[in-house]
């Protein structure tokens, strides 16, 4: 088993070693060039792995790698590292991030591995002098996108123990901040009522959390869900010959009730 997977893998380094030689593409591409190509592969995995296909996944997942051969192709170019520098890289970052599997640390559920993580990674952090002023909250990347970086921010807070005691307790900072928006309403405060609503979408990021919920994830089912009932909304005013525009809105409310009923996730 694992000489097939050696074997494939020394095809596909082999595979770059040619491409960059031999294409004019390949042999133009930089760090800088190949970036947004590699945001949009993840985006497309993420794609994949919401909607279970599994030939998607391992298509992307194929489309991944290639970027991660890609940039050790051209850090080993520039003699600054190479595929076997970030492979080595990474598996003494994973043995001694993980303790309770390599050493006598104990963890006996995910929580407590996260907890462990995130000291440890502070540990690497103060021992190698890297973003010194930055804390707890300095690996975030700042290129992640909002949602997402939301959610890191509130397990890494988490883990240094700025937390509420209780996950019920979060509710209560929700409903504060559904007041202050209402409030910032009223006032009719642009500025004010956008800063409002960030504090609101935090906090339901936080509920989400605490409760064991992904929110990208459950966004993206309502995003679905609600694509599908629009779509029978569409469906229906073709079949009344009408279009969208010209349907009353309790036309479009009996369609969307009929949706409902349909089963789309």
């Amino acid at each position: 088993m694992y000489e097939k997977k050696l074997e494939a893998t020394a095809r596909l380094l082999e595979v770059m070693d040619t491409l960059r030689e031999k294409c004019p593409w390949d042999r133009e591409q930089t760090f800088e060039s190949l970036r947004s190509n590699t945001i949009e592969e993840c985006f497309e995995l993420v794609d994949a792995i919401t909607d279970k296909n599994m030939e998607g996944i391992r298509e992307e997942l194929g489309d991944l790698l290639l970027h991660i051969v890609f940039y050790s192709k051209m850090g080993q170019e520039q003699g600054k590292f190479d595929f076997a520098d970030v492979c080595n890289y990474l598996c003494d970052k994973l043995v001694y991030r993980h303790p309770h599997v390599y050493g006598d640390v104990h963890a006996d559920n995910p929580e407590e591995v996260i907890h462990n993580w995130e000291m440890l990674k502070l540990r690497e952090k103060a021992k190698k002098e890297r973003k010194a002023a930055g804390g707890v909250l300095s690996g975030v990347p700042r290129s992640l996108p909002a949602m997402v970086k939301a959610f890191r921010i509130g397990q890494k807070a988490a883990s240094a123990g700025f937390d509420w005691e209780k996950k019920e307790d979060v509710w209560d900072k929700v409903k504060e901040e559904i007041a202050e928006v209402e409030t910032e309403i009223a006032n009719a405060d642009k500025d004010k009522l956008e800063g409002e609503i960030g504090d609101l979408f935090f906090s339901l990021i936080n509920a989400s959390r605490l409760y064991g919920i992904d929110p990208e994830t459950a966004l993206e089912r309502t995003n679905k869900k609600f694509m599908a009932r629009f779509s029978h909304i569409e469906k229906g005013a073709a079949e009344l010959g009408k279009g969208l525009g010209e349907m009353s809105l309790d036309e479009m409310e009996t369609l969307w009730q009929q949706a409902k009923g349909i089963k789309n996730e």
